[in-house]
């Protein structure tokens, strides 16, 4: 299951209401890459993929393939907002190492 703090669920709740379609809510993935072996990917979706699991988190559906939702499961996603800018964080606690921009994990 991936949590979304009240901070990420905002921002997505904007994103999705500015956007020119319905969305239907997001996808996140652990996509291989990055500069430590996995690296996350989000974006919103109009609909579920085939195969895709849901999980929801503060009224907001949060799609993932199956391979993705074992690696981010128990992950939690933050929206931080600082003087370098701001931009979604993820607290994994699968994750045995990370980059230092957080972008990517192991």
């Amino acid at each position: 299951m991936i949590t979304l703090t009240d901070r990420a669920a905002g921002a997505i709740r904007s994103a999705m209401n500015a956007a020119t379609t319905s969305m239907a809510g997001l996808r996140v993935t652990a996509l291989a890459g990055g500069c430590s072996g996995f690296q996350y990917q989000m974006g919103l979706v109009q609909s579920a993929e085939p195969g895709d699991l849901l999980c929801e988190s503060d009224g907001l559906a949060i799609f993932s393939d199956p391979e993705s939702a074992e690696r981010l499961a128990g992950t939690t996603i933050d929206y931080v907002e600082s003087l370098e800018g701001a931009g979604f964080s993820f607290n994994n606690p699968q994750a045995k190492s990370t980059c230092a921009c957080g972008k990517s994990f192991c």
